[in-house]
Formats: structure tokens, C-alpha cells, sequence
């Protein structure tokens, strides 16, 4: 259950920070309550990810890189911000030091 927990962190993050984008910088009002559900929901699932016996360090890595390859690339799909190869490379070395915080966690 703790992995079923961490995927929904993990889409209510990504929901929250393309609407934090979407938002402006928060001068389009509109997407305020979004942004904070969204985070809400990430931060308790989150919790609720590791109460079901899910190593923090683990989550913590998962969620993080996950954040990150999905963020940047749905902002190139969605408003075609940049992806450049340093930044692909840079998304691939941070997903390489998951798969070892997660090998390593075992």
C-alpha cells in the first residue's frame, strides 16, 4: 500500500507544481486552491507512504526525481519551456542516484 500511497504523493505534487506555474508566480488567483490542495494531498500522502512502512530516504529519492523528470518534461509538452541534453542528462543522473538509494536500501 505504501507504493500505491507514494504514486499519488507524487501526482498531487506534479498537479500542484504545473498549477504553481500555471498560476503565474499566484497573480492568476485562480489557481491558489490547486496549488494548495495539491501540496496538501502530496505532503499527507506522503505521510501516509511512510506510516505504511515505506523507508523515508527511499520516498523522499522516488519523489524527488520523479518530480523532477515528470516536471520538466509536461512544462516542455505544456508551455515548451526549455529541455536541453545538459538538463535530460541532469534528469537521468538524478533517476541513476535513486535506482542506488533504492538498491542500497535493501
Amino acid at each position: 500500500m505504501s507504493w500505491i500511497y507514494l504514486a499519488l504523493a507524487i501526482g498531487c505534487e506534479l498537479f500542484a507544481t504545473l498549477s504553481l506555474r500555471a498560476s503565474d508566480g499566484l497573480r492568476r488567483r485562480r489557481w491558489l486552491v490547486p496549488v494548495v490542495v495539491g501540496y496538501a494531498g502530496a505532503f499527507a500522502l506522503l505521510g501516509m507512504a511512510l506510516q505504511a512502512g515505506m523507508a523515508v530516504g527511499v520516498a523522499y529519492a522516488i519523489w524527488a526525481a520523479t518530480g523532477i523528470a515528470l516536471v520538466a518534461l509536461l512544462a516542455r509538452a505544456i508551455w515548451n519551456e526549455p529541455l536541453t541534453r545538459r538538463m535530460i542528462l541532469g534528469i537521468v543522473l538524478v533517476i541513476a542516484g535513486v535506482v542506488l538509494v533504492e538498491t542500497g536500501a535493501h
